[in-house]
This record gives C-alpha cells, structure tokens and sequence, in this order.
C-alpha cells in the first residue's frame, strides 16, 4: 500500500464500525443495517479489504480465561541499535508464547511488549529467565496492568485534514 490514504465515505466508515462491534454477522445482516443492497455491501467490504483497509477477522480472546491473568507491558531497549539486532529481537519477542503483541518504537525505547502469564511469579520468571538474558537487551522497564480499558469500535472515524476529497459519483 502507498502513503496515499484511500479515500471513505459514510458508508465505508459504517461498514468499519459495524464490523469492529460484530465481525461474525452475515453480508446479508450488515446490509439490512446499512439500508443497502446485499451486493453492495459485498463490493464495499471487499474494497475496503483490497485496499488494505480490512486486515482481519478476530476473535478477541480474555486471557485470564485461559490462565494468563497477569498482563504487563514491557519496555525494552536493544544495542546495538542496527536493522539486524532490531530484525532479530522482533522475530524472537513474536515468537515468545507469553507475548501478545510486539511494537517497534522511535524515542527512548526501541520495543513495547504486550505480554500475559498466569501470575507475578511467572512475569518474574519471564523478566529474568527469558527477558534479561538476551544479549542484545540493554535495558527494560514493566508496567503491570491494572485493567484494560478500550474502545475497539469507534462510532466515526476522523475526516483527514488535506485528504481530496474524490469527485462526486466515484464512490
């Protein structure tokens, strides 16, 4: 995809709307919200999915129901700070069954990792036992996670200063 932003419409952000509250509801039921014909619709979302848009369908999983009730975010600064330690940190962190999500950063941390164990025994042992010994770590810092409080569905996304808008009809 280019740095060109593709241009949405209403009914663009709609779909995305509709779909971060409820990905598993039919073309047919989105539709019927929408007020549009089912292929329409169809043709919306798969744009939107050609065009980069649209990722993904996921389940959001609650990882205190599978034993993971700990969560903390770590951040970790790596040296020497080269494309391939950072390549190679990304790809150890991805891999590590405790870690969500990895984030590759600018600014005084390199990485921010999203990570989930059953307690603060087994963070400790993650911290000290996987995390520090890792030659390329020169330094991290853990925040625990109290609760995690999110809005995955945002009711209308923000118009973008400068973005043309297209032509009346291309939509």
């Amino acid at each position: 995809m280019t740095g060109i932003i593709p241009y949405m419409d209403e009914l663009d952000s709609e779909i995305i709307r509709l779909l971060q509250t409820d990905a598993r509801q039919s073309n047919r039921e989105l539709a019927r919200t929408l007020g549009v014909a089912p292929s329409t619709c169809l043709e919306r979302v798969r744009a939107l999915t050609r065009r980069g848009v649209i990722r993904g369908y996921h389940a959001e999983i609650n990882p205190a129901a599978l034993n993971r009730g700990v969560q903390a975010m770590v951040s970790v600064q790596v040296r020497p700070l080269s494309r391939a330690v950072i390549d190679t940190f990304k790809s150890s962190a991805s891999a590590m069954p405790e870690v969500l999500s990895v984030f590759v950063l600018g600014g005084g941390d390199d990485f921010l990792l999203h990570v989930a164990v059953q307690d603060l025994d087994h963070l400790h042992a993650f911290l000290l036992d996987r995390l520090s010994k890792r030659r390329e770590i020169a330094g991290f810092r853990t925040s625990v996670i109290f609760q995690q409080v999110h809005d995955t569905a945002p009711s209308r996304l923000p118009d973008v200063p400068g973005h043309p808008q297209p032509p009346a009809g291309t939509t």
